[in-house]
Formats: structure tokens, sequence, C-alpha cells
């Protein structure tokens, strides 16, 4: 393999340093989208719903053949011989302690949607009221477990472990993979196109590559805009609950002004500084948030209930991962959840993979893989059980009966984003207590989506630039600032949800090309010199000298 293809990155004007015609073409793609979602919102919904309508109708087997051939492929390579092989030259080293790596990965993977989602979809399945016309958990109704009750509870857990566990960041591990291996190792651009490089050789310099580096530019701008807008939403009424503001479009284009600033300021600062500062002092205010919901809730309920869905997730995630249903009800939840969060993961892969890939140069395969798939998921189940299992005790153990706390009825009402609120409210009657911690959860909710925000600016201009690992400043702001507007005008104009669906239909493309990844890297690693045994190790006596 070769090192970058020269005469594909400008060296004057104003392009210097990004490749032009890909900077032209991505801006002019994602300018035409947003014209054509604003100018008519409920078309450009319609047409989008259709597309995610089928997928999640027609492919739902699809997409979970594919996740589960991505996580039988990462355990496969995470023990084999390839495992000790480095990304990047042999005796380099790791660029950031394991302290750093782990605060940046678990920043750029799940950071805000376990703030979103950490209570809220727990509540979901454990309610079984069906206000939207399906099953709230097939998998506990299968097992005629109807009634909300701890075992219940237990199966909600379950399914939420499920939709935020091992699948879903095998994708991230592989997509991440392939940048870091043909990156570093193999000195090809860091960049999506580099990884197909083993299937389509020299032609990733041409149109192909092109196409597949502006569909991750797509979706990490898009990705970024629909979590900016879910963040808001949920800032804007942490900002009602603490100070009585309207948590209306004007307070949230205002917070994604503020936000979007601070994140280009960060982004422009590079990784060693702004990114991992920020991504560092998350993980230490998440503890604190963390320990307010452990030691002030039912903490021996609550770590038991820890050990027991963990072991319940282990001995469930592999038949859960080839579940399909197909009759109406369950068929329509399926689509609406686990095929949704298929969509979502993989259209965010290219974005957190290259991001993965960019702070992972040094490490082992085994270690890469380890590291990415063990630590940031642990840590995400635990915030899920302690965060969930908080409101589903305290709707357990309601005054007026169980199911009547409050916070089970804000889910039926898709009020998601008061969801975190109402629990923080409900856990103790000291209210100055409650005050702090409701702040602290909505300061958190800005600087997740920072460290979000900041690692998709640099993974754009890194795409833009052919692989530059320290793109054009410039630049940086550009994207930076236009992440931003892209959110800010499609909230205005209503189209967020559109967008959002947008999004997920866009991951069927890149869902072929996570397969062909995955198939090139596999061919690669067995070609590899560094993995051939020598004599010694095959048990053939070594050469004389």
């Amino acid at each position: 393999m070769q090192e970058k293809h020269p005469g594909l990155v400008a060296t004057t004007g104003i392009w210097k340093g990004l490749h032009p015609a890909m900077g032209i073409a991505s801006k002019g793609m994602i300018a035409a989208f947003v014209v054509f979602t604003a100018l008519n919102v409920e078309f450009a919904n319609s047409v989008y719903s259709a597309v995610r309508g089928w997928i999640e109708s027609a492919l739902n087997w699809y997409y979970i053949s594919a996740l589960t051939v991505m996580l039988f492929v990462c355990l496969y390579l995470m023990c084999s011989r390839h495992g000790k092989i480095k990304l990047g030259d042999d005796d380099s080293k790791p660029e950031f302690s394991n302290f750093s790596w782990f605060a940046m990965l678990f920043s750029a993977g799940v950071g805000i949607g376990l703030l979103f989602f950490g209570i809220a979809e727990p509540m979901f399945y454990f309610d079984n009221t069906q206000p939207w016309g399906y099953p709230n958990n097939p998998f506990a109704d299968l097992a005629l477990v109807h009634e909300m009750n701890e075992t219940r509870a237990a199966y909600a857990m379950r399914v939420t472990y499920f939709h935020w566990g091992f699948h879903g960041w095998a994708v991230y591990v592989m997509i991440g993979l392939c940048l870091a291996y043909f990156g570093f190792r193999k000195k090809l651009p860091l960049t999506l196109r580099s990884a197909l490089y083993p299937v389509i050789g020299d032609r990733i310099y041409g149109p192909v590559g092109h196409a597949v580096d502006l569909l991750a530019v797509f979706g990490t701008v898009f990705g970024v805009a629909t979590s900016l807008g879910l963040g808001v939403s949920q800032m804007a009424t942490g900002l009602n609950y603490l100070f009585e503001i309207d948590p209306g479009v004007t307070t949230q284009v205002i917070l994604i002004a503020v936000i979007s600033i601070v994140a280009t300021f960060s982004a422009v600062s590079g990784v060693g500084n702004g990114i991992r500062i920020i991504s560092e002092w998350n993980i230490w205010l998440s503890v604190v948030l963390l320990a307010y919901f452990l030691f002030g809730g039912p903490f021996q309920w609550l770590m038991g209930f820890f050990v027991t869905a963990v072991g319940d997730y282990l001995w469930n995630v592999i038949p859960m991962g080839f579940q399909t249903f197909n009759e109406p009800g369950a068929s329509a939840w399926q689509g609406g959840w686990t095929i949704f969060y298929w969509g979502w993961w993989i259209s965010w892969a290219p974005f957190v993979g290259m991001f993965i890939a960019r702070i992972s140069r040094g490490r082992t395969i085994r270690e890469f893989m380890l590291g990415v798939m063990f630590v940031p998921t642990t840590i995400a189940f635990f915030w899920l059980c302690i965060f969930g299992g908080n409101a589903m005790y305290l709707e357990l153990t309601a005054d007026g009966g169980v199911g009547t706390a409050g916070i089970a009825q804000l889910v039926r009402d898709w009020n998601l984003s008061s969801a975190l609120y109402g629990t923080i409210e409900r856990m103790t009657d000291v209210n100055w207590l409650n005050w702090v911690m409701a702040a602290l959860a909505t300061f958190l909710l800005a600087t997740w989506f920072i460290t979000s925000s900041d690692s998709g600016t640099l993974v754009i201009t890194t795409m833009l630039s052919m692989g530059d690992d320290d793109p054009p400043q410039r630049f940086r702001i550009v994207w930076g600032i236009g992440e931003g507007f892209v959110a800010a005008a499609l909230l205005l104009a209503g189209g967020l949800k559109a967008l959002q669906t947008a999004a997920i239909a866009a991951a069927l493309p890149v869902s072929v090309i996570m397969v062909l990844m995955t198939f090139g890297i596999l061919k690669s690693l067995n070609e590899d010199p560094s993995v051939v045994a020598s004599p010694g190790e095959t048990g053939e006596p070594e050469p004389a000298r």
C-alpha cells in the first residue's frame, strides 16, 4: 500500500489543506438537504418516513444479521493471533493515557444519549399500558410477565442493555479498527475510503472514494445536528425547572449558538487540549451525579439489581441478537426501537469510528478492542441501571400504588426530556439538593454535547483534508459553526424530526460499506507479515545460522 495520493489536497488558495471538490460538494449537499427539508417539512418527512418504514419492515433481518456478524467478528479478532498487531508502527506508543482515552471514548460514543434516554427508555419497557398501540416490551410479554413488578423491571433493563450494549459498540469497534489499521499501519489517508483499499484498490482516490467520504460527512453533520436538537430540548427543560425560563424555540436556538461556539473553540484547540480536558471533566462531574443517584437512592437494591441485570443480559444477549418478530404489534415495536437503534449506531459509526481511530494510535488490536468494546459498555450499563433503576424503584414503591409516581406518565406522554428532572425531584425531600443535582445534569448535557460536537468537527475536517490529523483551523471554525447553523435552521423550520428519520434511512448505504470494510480488514490482516509465525512458533526447526 502507498502513502497519501498526491495532488488531492490543495496547496494554495482558499482551499489550502483540503480537497477542493470534496469541500464544495459537501457544503452543497448539506445546503441542498437543509433547504429541501425546511421548504416543505411535511413532504420531506413523508419521504424520509416512507424510506425508513420500508427499511424497518423489509430489512429488519438484514440489520439484525449485520450487527450480529459485526459482534462475532470483533470477538474473533479479539482472541485471534492478529490481536498483537500494533495500530501504527511496531515501536509506536499510545498518545494518550488510559484514563484520557477511556474518557474520550465514552464522551464521543454515548455521553449525551445516556442522559436523555437513561431513565426514559427503561421506564418505557417497564410500563405495560401500550400507549403507542404496540407492546412496550415484547420480550417480557412473551414470558407472560405483564405486571409492573421487579421481574418486569429486570426485563426492561435487559432490553435497554441490548440496545446500548455489545451489538452497537461492535459497529464502532469495527469501523474504528479499520480506520486505525489502514491509516496508521498501512499509511493510507485517515478517511473512511481507505478501509475499502483491499476491495477496490487505488479507486479509493476516485469518485467511489469521494462518495464514501461524502456519505460519512453527511452522517456526521446531521447526526450531530439531531443530537444537538435532542440535547437542547432537555437543557431547555432543565432551565425551566431551575429558573422558570421559557423552554421554547428561542431558548433552544440560543443554547445551540452558545454550545456551537464553545465546541468550535474546543475543536480548534485540538484533541490533546480542549477535547481531552472537557472529556476528563465530564467523567468527574458524571461521577458526582452518578454518586447522588447511587447513594441517594436505594443503594442495596440498586447494586443487587445491577448484578442481576448484567447477568441476565449476558445470558440472553446472543439469542436476543437473532430475534426477529413477525406479529404486527411486536414487529412494529422492533422497527421503532431495535431497528431504529441499529440504524442510529450505524449512521453515527463513521464519525465515532473515525474519532476512536484518531485517539488510538499505538495500541494493539487486542488492547483496542478490549478497551473500546468493554470499558464504555460497562460504564454505560452501570449508569443505565442506577438511573433507570431509581426511576423504576420509585414507581414500584409509590404511595398510590405501582406506576403512580408520575415518571411513567411523563414517558407515556412522550415528555422524555422531563423524565430525568422528574426523577431527581422525587428522590429526596431536600429541595436545595435536588436543585443542585438538576443544575449539574443540565450542565453535563451541555458539556457532553460539546465533546460530541467538537469531535464531529475534527472528524469532518480530517476527512476533507484527506486524513490530516491536524486539519486547518479555519475549516474547523467553518464546520463547527456550520453544524450549529444546520441544527438551528431545522429547529426553526420544525424539521429536526424529519432529519432524524433521514439519518436512520442513510444508515443503509453505510451498512453496506461497513460489511465491505469488515471483509477488507480480515483479508488484509491475514496477509499481514507481522502475524506470520516464526519457525520456532510452528514447531519446525529453525534454520541453521
